[in-house]
């Protein structure tokens, strides 16, 4: 899905004429847009090649990464918006930097949510193992270590 959304943003690119290494045709100040998209491209390439490796991204690293992924593609919004007119960004590409950014948005939710859960279970873990190892009057069970339990059977 990124792959085909980085091919199709080339795509475009190739159409403005700003993903040759021709400069002289691009208006002043429209650069700018080649960077934010070699910088994306970039990023896109590192989520790629986690994709493929033989290990999983843990949730920090896939938050982190599509955190920038979102950030430049706000970046990119704002630019091509802003100089839509003077640097000739045809309509359909703003439109669909916004889908895309808003589904890359949607995954980095996911994996951020998934960072808080974690956090939030590993904290629980460690105040139960506290409250267990803590019997601060012994009883009958802190020779065994264990937690008191009820005898069994006739009384």
């Amino acid at each position: 899905m990124r792959r085909y959304a980085t091919l199709k943003l080339a795509a475009m690119l190739a159409g403005l004429g700003l993903a040759e290494p021709a400069l002289a045709q691009v208006p002043s100040g429209c650069e700018n847009i080649q960077k934010l998209m070699q910088e994306r491209q970039s990023i896109v390439g590192q989520l790629n090649a986690n994709a493929k490796a033989k290990r999983k991204m843990t949730p920090q690293q896939a938050c982190s990464i599509l955190g920038r992924l979102v950030g430049n593609g706000n970046t990119l919004i704002k630019f091509a918006t802003a100089n839509q007119d003077w640097c000739q960004i045809p309509p359909t590409f703003v439109e669909g930097m916004k889908a895309d950014n808003e589904k890359a948005g949607a995954v980095r939710g996911q994996a951020c949510n998934a960072v808080k859960q974690q956090a939030q279970m590993q904290r629980r873990a460690q105040q139960q193992a506290q409250q267990q190892s803590a019997n601060p009057f012994g009883g009958a069970d802190s020779i065994t270590g264990g937690p008191m339990r009820v005898p069994q059977g006739a009384l």
